[in-house]
């Protein structure tokens, strides 16, 4: 299956906070995966309780392009803004007002009475001269800022207020980590400050002395797991200046690294994952072809893991979607033999559509989301969202002999997940990919579920299931268990059947009914 158009580089739209669902999505769990996060563009930005930056790269569909790729944020008015950065304010130091920050600047040029009246030895001035020359470099740098506005130069003042009260507690304690960490943000905020029409200072300049903030802050506190995020997006915005080079490769690898130290130390963070996913997917672009298919494996596998985390994050559902989409362009570009094992490129376009599709139900609003979805809705089996092999019991009996099952297609939609009996029906439509789509003969028992009385949706594993990928899909009226193909497989209708629901929880149904219905 060859596509005309291919989801590229573009904008992408800012997040919102995420507000407390209403209903919970059913549970999910699963033995034999690992975290799965992310696609195409939607990167979370500096989260609170640090200063938080645009949060998604979500890329817009381009015609012709070469691969799925993140970049900035989408300008829809309909979409999430640019969160702005907030200092750290669950230990130590907080967010302070401007009156604040001018009481505590008056009372920081005084010196302390312990400093004044305390011996200091040879070294310690030494070390002492050593921290104010580096605060001094860093505050000319932050002092050269200007913003291209009003607002920015308003917010601009605040952050300078802000980074003479850090220099200043750094010090008096050059071990103060929780000043640098809040430091190193100012530094990164300064950068997202910079007037574009100014040559200096560089925007490179600020964020490699956030870097420098950063190193010396988990040096000190090596569980900063906050520091170790924010510092990871810092260099994603440096590497994302040296186009696809050497330089930017390295820098790549060093971010992924710190969006791994930041999930070792905070696994219950959707973001960290979804971004972890994009700086892999934006090395896949630069590394050697040998060396692509298994970075953008593990970058599907982080997507994965930020969606099994929080369901209705619609950015990181929409990357994986995308990521998805330029493995079955890989795949189809190369030609090479698919084994057995491996997922055909029309399965690949065909799990990239159910992810897109989506993330538009859940944001409908959303620019990007809707382009792409122009581009991959004919991958889907129109009038359904998906269609596929699954082993199930006879109608009625979940508990039955091995021998009794069979292994029969099944159809997903925005109201259920049925079984099918090709041949033994009469034709309900043609989908626009020319596969007839029947209805279960009156005469025939099916195994059905309707979404809306889903409880849970998990793998498992049980000896009265036949060997295999087992389902199982609790309901108001029972547990219903059916046996995939394969693992991969499994994780394909897990995650289908769980973004239904969502949809389906979030009271955007009828947007995906129009999807798949038109």
């Amino acid at each position: 299956m060859s596509s005309q158009s291919e989801l590229g580089n573009g904008l992408q739209p800012q997040p919102e906070p995420n507000p407390p669902p209403e209903t919970q999505p059913p549970s999910t769990s699963s033995s034999h995966s690992q975290p799965q996060p992310q696609l195409g563009s939607g990167s979370e930005r500096k989260a609170e309780p640090e200063l938080v930056a645009s949060d998604a790269d979500l890329k817009p569909p381009q015609a012709l392009g070469s691969s799925i790729r993140s970049n900035d944020a989408d300008n829809s008015p309909s979409g999430e803004a640019t969160s702005r950065p907030q200092l750290r304010k669950d230990e130590g130091n907080r967010t302070f007002t401007m009156r604040e920050l001018l009481n505590g600047l008056k009372n920081d040029s005084e010196p302390d009475k312990d400093d004044v009246n305390s011996p200091k030895t040879f070294s310690q001035e030494g070390q002492q001269q050593q921290h104010t020359d580096q605060n001094n470099a860093a505050m000319a740098l932050i002092n050269s800022v200007v913003g291209a506005d009003e607002e920015g130069r308003s917010r601009q003042r605040i952050l300078t207020f802000a980074a003479r009260r850090y220099a200043s507690a750094i010090e008096r304690n050059p071990e103060d980590y929780d000043a640098l960490y809040n430091w190193a943000l100012v530094l990164q905020e300064s950068a997202d400050n910079v007037n574009p029409d100014s040559s200096s200072p560089s925007k490179d300049a600020l964020l490699e002395e956030a870097c420098r903030k950063y190193d010396e802050a988990t040096r000190l506190c090596p569980t900063l797991h906050d520091a170790f995020y924010n510092w990871a997006i810092a260099i994603s915005d440096r590497a994302k200046m040296r186009g696809r080079t050497k330089e930017a490769e390295e820098l790549w690898k060093q971010a992924t690294r710190n969006y791994e130290k930041a999930v070792q130390l905070n696994w219950n963070s959707p973001q960290a994952l979804n971004n972890w996913g994009l700086a892999l997917q934006e090395l896949s672009a630069i590394v050697p072809a040998r060396e692509k298919q298994k970075i953008v494996r593990t970058a599907i596998s982080k997507f994965r893991a930020a969606i099994q985390l929080q369901f209705d994050f619609h950015r990181a559902i929409y990357n994986l979607g995308t990521v998805l989409y330029g493995l079955a362009e890989d795949t189809l570009r190369t030609g090479g033999s698919i084994s057995t094992k491996e997922v055909s490129p029309n399965e690949l376009y065909s799990q990239s559509a159910i992810y897109i599709a989506a993330a538009h139900a859940l944001k409908p609003n959303y620019s990007v989301y809707s382009s792409a979805l122009r581009l991959v809705r004919s991958m889907l089996p129109l009038p359904h969202l998906k269609i596929g092999y699954l082993t199930a019991p006879p109608a009625g009996k979940p508990i039955a002999p091995h021998n009794d099952w069979k292994r029969t297609e099944f159809l997903l939609n925005h109201e259920r997940l049925q079984q099918i009996y090709r041949g033994e029906q009469k034709q309900l439509s043609q989908s626009p990919s020319n596969r007839s789509v029947d209805v279960v003969n009156g005469d025939k028992k099916s195994v059905r579920v309707d979404i809306a009385d889903i409880v849970s949706v998990s793998a498992c594993a049980d000896l009265t299931l036949p060997p295999g990928a087992g389902l199982c899909i609790d309901t108001i009226h029972g547990p219903v268990y059916l046996v995939a193909d394969s693992w991969e497989s499994l994780d394909g209708w897990l995650d289908a059947i769980l973004l239904v629901y969502t949809i389906y929880v979030r009271g955007k149904s009828d947007v995906l009914a129009g999807i798949i219905t038109g």
